[in-house]
C-alpha cells in the first residue's frame, strides 16, 4: 500500500460511514464513531457486528496516486504528497476536526500549554504598565536604566507570544499555505527561520564566492530577504542573464522580520566596469531610488514603477519612494569578463533630499557604495545579484538606449616570454619537415 493511500485511508473510512444509505444503516450504526477516549475491551453492543474492513475501492488504488495525478488534484504548494493526498480525499473537513484521535489529544495538551503562556503574557504586560507609570527614582534607577528594563521586558513578552503559538498546527498550516499575518510575531519568526535554513546560506555563499566583500563593502551580513524576478521569471542569485531580459528593471520581493515602518534605498551597481586609462575596473550606478516606505506586511517592489507617476525623475511615485538615477540596462562590452550586477537594499535613518541625490549621482561612473553609506547614514540590510556578459542582443540594447561603445572590443595583451630561446629538440622537432605533415595533427609545433 502506497504512502498517500495510507494517509487517505482513515479519512475515506470516516466519510464512508457518514454517507450511509438507508439500506446499509444497520452496518453504519455498528461502526464505532470517533471519540477522544479509547474503547474498553468489555464494551458490548446490541447491534449487528460490523463487517470486516473492506479494501479501498479502485478510486483510491495505490497505482492512481502518482505525482502527476496529485499535481492535478491539488497544488504542489500545499505541501508533501501525504498532505495533498489527505486534502484531495477529505471533502472539505475542517483541519481542526480531522478524525485522528492522537491529533485531537495532542491539540488539548498544546492548548493547555498555550493558556499558560497567555497567563504569563498578561502578568508581564501588567508589570510593564506599572513600571512605565512609576518614577525611576523610586527604585533608585536612572531614566536610562528604566528604559533598558522596559526594552528587556517587552522583548520577553514577544518571546512568550512566539512560544504560545510555535506548536499550534493551525498556525503552521497557515504559514505553509502562505496565509500568515506578518503583523504577528509568530509568522515573522517562522519566516525568518525558513529564510535562514537555506536562502540566507545561498546569499552568504554568493557574497563570498563573487568577492562582494571586500570589493564593494569591507564587511556585510544581510538581515533581510531579497529576491528578484525579470519579466515575471524568478532569478537565482548569481545567474548570468541575457541583455534583452535585463533591459527592463526587475521586481524585488523583500521581506523584513521585525515590525515597524522604515525608509529604504535600493541601489543597483556594476562592480566590473573596465577602465582603459587606469588599466583596472571601476563601478557604475545603474539604478538609485530612496525614501521607499516599507514594513513587515509589504513584500513586493517593482523598480520600474518608481517615478512613473510623474515626468520629473526625482518625484515621488505610485510605488512610493524617490527616483534619483533611472534604470540603465546592464551591458558588458565584447572581450570583457562577466560583470557582477549587485542589488543592495539599505535602511535609512532619515529621509534623503531628492535634489541632493540627483545632483551628486548625475554621473553614474565611479560610484562608491561605501561612500553613499557613510554620507547618508544608510545601513545595508539586503542583497542579491546577477551577472551580465556580451551576447547577441547586447549591441541592439546599447543602440536602443544610446549607450556608446558597442563597436569596442577588448583584447587581452600578449607578452613575449623573457626566457632565453631554446633550440627545438626531441621527437616533435625532428618531424617538422613536410614529409611528416600527416603527423602534425598529433604533435605540438615547436618551430
Amino acid at each position: 500500500m502506497s504512502r498517500p493511500q495510507q494517509a487517505a485511508r482513515p479519512i475515506v473510512r470516516s466519510i464512508r460511514h457518514s454517507s450511509c444509505t438507508p439500506a446499509t444503516r444497520t452496518r453504519c450504526i455498528a461502526a464505532r464513531q470517533f471519540s477522544s477516549t479509547p474503547s474498553r475491551k468489555d464494551e458490548s453492543t446490541t447491534t449487528a457486528q460490523p463487517n470486516p474492513p473492506q479494501k479501498l475501492s479502485d478510486t483510491y488504488a495505490g497505482s492512481q496516486w502518482t505525482l502527476d495525478d496529485l499535481q492535478r488534484i491539488a497544488s504542489p504548494s500545499q505541501g508533501s504528497l501525504r498532505r495533498r493526498a489527505a486534502l484531495a480525499t477529505s471533502y472539505n473537513i475542517p483541519f481542526e476536526q480531522m478524525p485522528y484521535q492522537c491529533f485531537q489529544e495532542a491539540r488539548k495538551i498544546l492548548n493547555e500549554d498555550r493558556q499558560e503562556k497567555i497567563a504569563k503574557i498578561v502578568a508581564e504586560t501588567e508589570k510593564i504598565k506599572r513600571l512605565e507609570a512609576a518614577d525611576p527614582s523610586t527604585y533608585g534607577w536612572t531614566e536610562a536604566y528604566k528604559n533598558t528594563r522596559l526594552a528587556s521586558m517587552r522583548k520577553y513578552v514577544e518571546e512568550l507570544k512566539i512560544l504560545a503559538d510555535i506548536n499550534d498546527p493551525l498556525v503552521k498550516r497557515r504559514f505553509e499555505d502562505g496565509m500568515g499575518d506578518m503583523n504577528k510575531p509568530i509568522y515573522r519568526y517562522l519566516a525568518n527561520r525558513k529564510w535562514h535554513a537555506m536562502d540566507y546560506k545561498i546569499i552568504v555563499q554568493r557574497i563570498n564566492q563573487f568577492h562582494i566583500v571586500p570589493d564593494i563593502l569591507p564587511k556585510f551580513d544581510p538581515t533581510m530577504d531579497v529576491r528578484m524576478s525579470f519579466r515575471g521569471q524568478p532569478i537565482s542569485p548569481g545567474t548570468t542573464l541575457n541583455s534583452r531580459v535585463t533591459e527592463v528593471a526587475p521586481t524585488l520581493k523583500m521581506q523584513v522580520f521585525d515590525k515597524g515602518e522604515r525608509l529604504l534605498s535600493v541601489i543597483v551597481l556594476d562592480a566590473d566596469v573596465p577602465s582603459v586609462e587606469t588599466d583596472t575596473f571601476t563601478r557604475r550606478c545603474h539604478f538609485l531610488a530612496a525614501n521607499i516606505p516599507w514594513d513587515q506586511t509589504k513584500n513586493q517592489l517593482a523598480l520600474r514603477k518608481i517615478g512613473s507617476s510623474s515626468s520629473s525623475p526625482s518625484a515621488s511615485s505610485e510605488a512610493g519612494g524617490t527616483l534619483a538615477v533611472p534604470w540603465l540596462p546592464p551591458f558588458a562590452q565584447k572581450g570583457t569578463p562577466y560583470h557582477r550586477l549587485a542589488i543592495f537594499v539599505l535602511e535609512q535613518e532619515s529621509p534623503l533630499d531628492p535634489a541632493t541625490l540627483k545632483q551628486t549621482y548625475q554621473d553614474r561612473e565611479n560610484f562608491s557604495l561605501k561612500s553613499f553609506r557613510d554620507k547618508f547614514a544608510a545601513a545595508p540590510v539586503g542583497f542579491t545579484m546577477f551577472r551580465a556578459e556580451w551576447d547577441d542582443n547586447t549591441a541592439d540594447v546599447m543602440g536602443r538606449h544610446g549607450i556608446p561603445g558597442a563597436d569596442v572590443e577588448f583584447k587581452a595583451e600578449h607578452f613575449k616570454s623573457l626566457k632565453t630561446p631554446r633550440k627545438a629538440r626531441g621527437w616533435e622537432a625532428k618531424r617538422q619537415k613536410a614529409k611528416f605533415k600527416s603527423l602534425w595533427k598529433y604533435t605540438k609545433r615547436i618551430a
